[in-house]
C-alpha cells in the first residue's frame, strides 16, 4: 500500500484562506453513496493540517446518541479495512462561472468591446466588492466588467502595468435587465464605460482618456468571476449574451438587441439558449471560442426577451437565454483521492462507514454495501432514502444555539453543524445570497447532516434525528428482531430499476422518501403490480420530483414550482428543470400523488412533535386482525424518539380522489394534531374550502393504511415521519415495535404463488466473512 503524493499545483482560493476556520479537523466524501461486493470506494479525505490519519471500517448499526435510545452502536471492522494515510488540507473553491481557455483572437491595436445583459435580484450587500460579469485575461493585461454597488465598473490593467478603474456611478435597479459595456480604443487612448436599462432610452456613461496603451491579442476569457488561477469576486445573478465585439461605441440604440444586431462586429459571444440541458457554452462568433461551466449554475431560466408565449425552455430556447450565476454554487469540491477499499466478497449487505481520525477530530464517511448483482438476496430490502439525504445535505436552520451545542456535547452526538461551515455548500432547502433557493445538490462534498449521531433539532421530548440517523432506528430494530435484510438506495433504484428490488419479498422505505424521479416512482409502483408488498414507514413521502443526469450522476436538480410547503418558490417560468427538462415541483402536480403509489399523501405538518394513533374499527377486521396481533392497547405510539410520539412533524391521509385503492382500509387514525399543525397548501382552495372538501382543521391527521394489489403484492403506510422513533420504547417494544413485527414478518414470509426470484432468501450470514483480508490503496 503506497501513501498518496500531495499535488501543490492548485492555488488556495482567497474564500478558502479567509474560512480557514471552518473547515473542519478532518473531513470527507466518498465517489457514491453504495457499492457492490468487488468494486471500489474512493474516498477524498481533507485535512485542516497536514498530518497523518487513521481509517478504519464501521459497520453502523445505530447513529442515535440519545442516551435513552438505542445509542450510537457500531460493529469494529479494523480486521477488513484499517490503515494510515498521509493528509493535507484540500481547498473547496465556491461560485459558479463559465471559462472560456482560449478566447478570441485580435488584433490588440484595434478597438474593442465588453459587453452583456445582467439582471440583479437583490441589491449588493453594503460591503461588498464589485462582482466580476465579464473578463478577458492575457499573460501581461487584463480587462474586467463588474458590477459594484455604484453600477457598472471596469477595471483595465494594460500591458505595460497601468491600471485604470471606471465607474458610472447609477447603481442598478434590482429585478431589471441592464446592457453593460466596456468600449476601448487603444490608438486614441479612448475609454467608455456604459450601464443602460433595456427599457431605458439613454445610457449611464464614464469616460477616460489614456495614452496609447494595447493589450494581448488573446487570452482566457472568465463569465461571472475573474482570475482564471483563482477564481473570485463571482457574480450572483443573471447573464445574458456576453459577447466580445470589434469596434468602438458609446451607446447602443437598442440595448435588447441580438449580438450581432448591435452595430460592432462580432469576435465572440456566447449564446446561452444553446445546450441548455449541458455545461457547455457555445460560440456563435466566428472562430468558435466555446467554453464550460463551472460549479453548477443554473440554467433554464427566463432571459431578458422571455416572452410568456411557452413556460418549457424546450419549446422556445430563445426565451430561456440567460444562466443564473451565485457565489456559493458547488458541483464538486474536485479533492484528490485519498485512498481506495475494494468491498469484499462476502461482505454483508448493510449501512457501513469510514472512520476517519486525527490528532485534531475525527468524522465518519457513511456508505452502503448492496448485495451481488446475482445474489443471494435477503428477503427484505431497506431502500434508503440517498436522494431525500441528498436534498437535505448541509441544511442549515440557524438552530445551532448554545442549547444545542450542549445538548450536543452531553450527549456526545455529532459535533458539527451547517450553520458553522458553510464552506461544504448548504442544501436545496437554503437561498443564494440572492434570495432565490439552492435548486442543485452534489454528493462530492462533505454532508455533515449524513454524519451518524447528528442532530436535526434540540427535541425536548426525543432525539431530533432525522433522514440518515434517523433511519438507523429502522436498521437497529431489523437487526434486533433478527431480521435479514439487504440495503439499496434511490441512486441504484434509479440506475437499475425495477430489477434492483424484483428478488425481494418485502421492500422498507425510510422515514421520509420525499425525492425521487419518474424512474425509481415506476420501480416502486411496477414492483407492488407485480406482486411485492412495499411497507412505506414515513411521511411526506414521494412529494417532489427531481431530476439527474448521467453525464452528472452525482447531482439533483429540485424546481419548487407551483404549489407545496416549500422553503423557496420558483418563478414563474422557471418550472422545467435544466437536467432532463421535465416539469418539475410536486409529484401530484405531475399527476402521480403519493396516494396511488402508497395509499396515503403529505397532508399536514407542523413543528417536530408528535401525538398518537386511535385504531379504527378495520383493525379488528378478520382480514386485518394479524397486523394487531398481540396488541390490546387503544392507543399506538404515544411516546417515542422523534418528536415524542408515533403521529408527528409531517403526517399523510388517504384519499381515493388522489389515488388511495378502493380496496385500501385505514387501521389507525391520529388524534390531537399539536398547536403548531396546519393544513398543507396543496389542499387549500381557500380559508374555507379544500380539494377534498373536508374542512381544513380536519386534514391534520396521519392514517395507517393496509391494501393488496390484483397481483398478490400488497402496501402497508404508516403515515408519519415520526412512526420510527416509537419502535423504541426502553427497547424495542411496545405497540409500534409489535406491529411493525407483525408486518414484516408476513410480508417477508415466501408466498407459495409468488415468482422463484422472490423466493430467494439467504442463511444468516455474520457481517463479515473472518478470513477476509484488508483490500485498500492509496491513489496518487
Amino acid at each position: 500500500m503506497k501513501h498518496p503524493v500531495r499535488a501543490d499545483c492548485h492555488a488556495q482560493p482567497i474564500e478558502e484562506r479567509q474560512m480557514n476556520t471552518a473547515v473542519l479537523p478532518i473531513t470527507g466524501y466518498l465517489d457514491r453513496f453504495s457499492h457492490r461486493p468487488g468494486e471500489e470506494f474512493i474516498a477524498h479525505v481533507s485535512l485542516r493540517e497536514h498530518a497523518t490519519y487513521e481509517a478504519r471500517l464501521l459497520r453502523v448499526i445505530s447513529g442515535d446518541p440519545n442516551p435513552a435510545g438505542p445509542g450510537m452502536r457500531f460493529e469494529d471492522l479494523s480486521s477488513v479495512f484499517a490503515a494510515s494515510f498521509d493528509g493535507w488540507p484540500q481547498p473547496v473553491s465556491l461560485g459558479s462561472y463559465a471559462l472560456i481557455e482560449k478566447g478570441p483572437e485580435r488584433d490588440p491595436r484595434h478597438p474593442l468591446i465588453l459587453s452583456a445583459l445582467v439582471q440583479l435580484r437583490a441589491p449588493l450587500s453594503r460591503d461588498a466588492e464589485a462582482k466580476a460579469v465579464l473578463a478577458m485575461e492575457g499573460e501581461v493585461g487584463a480587462l474586467v466588467l463588474s458590477v459594484g454597488r455604484s453600477g457598472a465598473e471596469a477595471r483595465l490593467t494594460t500591458s505595460d502595468k497601468r491600471t485604470l478603474r471606471l465607474c458610472v456611478e447609477t447603481p442598478i435597479r434590482e429585478g431589471q435587465w441592464y446592457r453593460l459595456w466596456l468600449a476601448l480604443d487603444p490608438p486614441t487612448g479612448r475609454v467608455v464605460l456604459g450601464q443602460q436599462g433595456v427599457n431605458q432610452t439613454s445610457p449611464a456613461l464614464a469616460r477616460a482618456q489614456e495614452r496609447e496603451f494595447a493589450f494581448p491579442s488573446k487570452g482566457i476569457v472568465l463569465i461571472a468571476a475573474e482570475r482564471a488561477e483563482a477564481p473570485f469576486r463571482h457574480f450572483t445573478g443573471k447573464i445574458e449574451d456576453p459577447a466580445i465585439l470589434g469596434g468602438f461605441v458609446e451607446g447602443f440604440a437598442r440595448p435588447l438587441a441580438p449580438m450581432k444586431e448591435l452595430g460592432a462586429e462580432l469576435l465572440a459571444g456566447w449564446d446561452f439558449s444553446l445546450g441548455i440541458d449541458s455545461q457547455q457554452i457555445t460560440d456563435v462568433g466566428p472562430q468558435g471560442c466555446h467554453g464550460r461551466l463551472v460549479n453548477l449554475p443554473t440554467r433554464a431560466v427566463v432571459g431578458a426577451r422571455w416572452s410568456g408565449h411557452e413556460m418549457c425552455w424546450r419549446h422556445a430556447p430563445g426565451d430561456y437565454g440567460a444562466i443564473h450565476f451565485h457565489d456559493d454554487d458547488l458541483e464538486d469540491c474536485g479533492w484528490e483521492p485519498s485512498f481506495t477499499w475494494t468491498v469484499p466478497a462476502g461482505l454483508k449487505s448493510g449501512a457501513y462507514a469510514f472512520h476517519l481520525v486525527c490528532d485534531a477530530g475525527e468524522d465518519w464517511l457513511p456508505f452502503y454495501v448492496l448485495p451481488p448483482r446475482e445474489g443471494p438476496f435477503a428477503p427484505i430490502a431497506f431502500l434508503a432514502s440517498t436522494f431525500t439525504y441528498q436534498a437535505y445535505a448541509n441544511h442549515a436552520r440557524g438552530n445551532a444555539d448554545e442549547a444545542y451545542q450542549r445538548r450536543v456535547a452531553d450527549w456526545g452526538a455529532y459535533p458539527h453543524n451547517p450553520d458553522q461551515h458553510p464552506i461544504y455548500g448548504t442544501s436545496t432547502y437554503n437561498r443564494h445570497a440572492d434570495g432565490s433557493g439552492i435548486g442543485f445538490s452534489s454528493r462530492r462534498r462533505p454532508i455533515l447532516t449524513m454524519r451518524p449521531g447528528f442532530l436535526t433539532f434540540n427535541d425536548a421530548r426525543g432525539s431530533g434525528l432525522r433522514h440518515f440517523p434517523a433511519d438507523t432506528h429502522i436498521l437497529a430494530w431489523l437487526e434486533e428482531k433478527g431480521f435479514h435484510f439487504d440495503v439499496v438506495t434511490d441512486e441504484d433504484l434509479d440506475d437499475e430499476g425495477e430489477k434492483l428490488i424484483a428478488p425481494y419479498r418485502c421492500v422498507l422505505t425510510g422515514s421520509h422518501p420525499e425525492y425521487h424521479t419518474l424512474r425509481t416512482l415506476d420501480a416502486l409502483q411496477n414492483y407492488t403490480r407485480s406482486g411485492g408488498r412495499l411497507a412505506y414507514l414515513g411521511g411526506n413521502g414521494f412529494y417532489w420530483r427531481i431530476a439527474r443526469t448521467q453525464a452528472m450522476p452525482h447531482v439533483i436538480e429540485i424546481r419548487r414550482a407551483e404549489g407545496g410547503i416549500r422553503a423557496w418558490a420558483a418563478d414563474p417560468g422557471e418550472y422545467y428543470h435544466a437536467l432532463d427538462g421535465e416539469f418539475g415541483g410536486l409529484w401530484r402536480r405531475n399527476r402521480r400523488p403519493p396516494q396511488m403509489l402508497a395509499g396515503v399523501g403529505f397532508s399536514g405538518q407542523g413543528l417536530f412533535e408528535g401525538t398518537h394513533y386511535r385504531r379504527l374499527p378495520a383493525s379488528r377486521d378478520p382480514a386485518h386482525a394479524w397486523i394487531f396481533e398481540g396488541i390490546e392497547e387503544e392507543i399506538i405510539g404515544d411516546y417515542g424518539l422523534s418528536g415524542g410520539g408515533a403521529a408527528g412533524f409531517e403526517m399523510d391521509r388517504a384519499d381515493k380522489r388522489l389515488g388511495t385503492p378502493e380496496n385500501a382500509v385505514i387501521l389507525a387514525r391520529s388524534q390531537d394534531p399539536p398547536a403548531s399543525f396546519v393544513t398543507v397548501p396543496e389542499e387549500l382552495l381557500s380559508h374555507l374550502h379544500t380539494v377534498s372538501g373536508e374542512p381544513p382543521n380536519e386534514l391534520k391527521r396521519a392514517e395507517i393504511v393496509y391494501f393488496d394489489t390484483p397481483s398478490g403484492g400488497a402496501v402497508f403506510s404508516v403515515g408519519s415521519i415520526t412512526f420510527c422513533g416509537s419502535l423504541w420504547r426502553k427497547g424495542f417494544e411496545g405497540p409500534v415495535s409489535r406491529l411493525l413485527e407483525n408486518v414484516v414478518r408476513r410480508f417477508s414470509a415466501a408466498n407459495p404463488n409468488e415468482k422463484d426470484a422472490r423466493n430467494l432468501g439467504k442463511a444468516d450470514v455474520p457481517a463479515h466473512d473472518a478470513s477476509l483480508e484488508p483490500t485498500a490503496s492509496a491513489r496518487s
